[in-house]
């Protein structure tokens, strides 16, 4: 049976108790093939991502990265969870994204690499987390008002 709490060290010591067992170390998570998977979203689209490790290969719906994305930039945004983890050229990305546009898509492909990799190294956590790349980004497209040219647009006003 529990023990009674009769004073406030009494809870104080039993509550630190179980902050230290809520602690506990997480694991990796891997399927049998030694991946890890995750999904990412970022404003319609939905990136499917699977992590293992390899030469730093990112295929996107069967296609290289070179060929999905041409912009620079969008590739940088996706590579970015393995430049801040200084793990660049150690895992292999195969992702399937769906919905969107290219930057919707890459952000979401980011959001599904970062989640994957703390799934499979949960020691990274920290990084991820202060860097912002495990929180999704919920900022969607707000919808069109009825008597405006788009969700705030007015038509232009004419006096005469």
């Amino acid at each position: 049976m529990a023990k009674k709490l009769e004073s406030l060290k009494d809870l104080k010591a039993a509550s630190t108790k179980t902050e230290t067992e809520s602690k506990s170390t997480r694991k990796s998570v891997k399927d049998k093939q030694g991946r890890s998977y995750a999904t990412g979203k970022r404003k319609d689209a939905v990136a499917r991502v699977w992590v293992r490790p390899g030469k730093g290969n990112i295929t996107v719906n069967s296609k290289s990265i070179d060929e999905y994305f041409a912009r620079p930039v969008l590739k940088m945004l996706i590579n970015q969870p393995f430049v801040l983890t200084n793990r660049e050229n150690e895992f292999d990305v195969i992702c399937t994204v769906n919905g969107g546009g290219l930057s919707g898509q890459a952000g979401a492909i980011r959001h599904g690499i970062s989640k994957a990799l703390n799934e499979y190294e949960p020691e990274l956590r920290p990084i991820l987390k202060q860097a912002g790349l495990l929180t999704r980004d919920d900022r969607i497209v707000e919808r069109k008002k009825y008597g405006k040219a788009k969700a705030r647009r007015s038509y232009q006003f004419s006096k005469r």
